[in-house]
């Protein structure tokens, strides 16, 4: 596998994860680094996630993330971060900003050196991968409501 070719999987990784976030949420690019023999691939919510619900959208990723087989490494004391790997050793995180916007990565294993394009998938929302990320700016009836779930 070259860089372009673990890009590409990390996309379809992220990709996959976005579409089994339900209801949706806008999200960006943010940016796509290439390093010497691994790349990374961010992408940020512009959906404002409450307070209320950090836990729940946690619970759709870990969920899904686990369901896909990914093996759960490490989560941060505070419950809003989390670091996945795959089982051909992509490393998957999500980190929950105090301002509720999420951010989600995909690094890829140590490959062969190639060329790297950015990535193709269209952004949910506005573009912001070339100018300052703003503060999350989109409000969800779900996502961004400060009633707590019932369970």
């Amino acid at each position: 596998m070259n860089l372009q070719e673990a890009a590409d999987r990390a996309d379809a990784i992220l990709d996959e994860t976005f579409a089994a976030i339900k209801p949706p949420v806008q999200w960006t690019h943010t940016y796509s680094m290439p390093g010497d023999c691994y790349v990374d691939r961010d992408r940020s919510v512009m959906t404002i996630i409450s307070t209320e619900r950090r836990g729940s959208f946690l619970g759709v990723l870990e969920r899904y993330w686990k369901g896909k087989g990914y093996k759960l490494v490490a989560t941060s004391q505070n419950g809003l971060a989390a670091n996945f790997e795959t089982q051909d050793g992509f490393q998957l995180e999500v980190l929950i900003a105090p301002n509720g916007q999420a951010h989600l990565s995909v690094t890829t294993p140590c490959v062969e050196k190639s060329d790297v394009a950015q990535p193709t998938s269209k952004p949910n929302g506005p573009d912001y991968s070339k100018q300052e990320l703003p503060a999350p700016n989109v409000k969800s009836s779900f996502w961004s409501s400060n009633e707590p779930l019932s369970s």
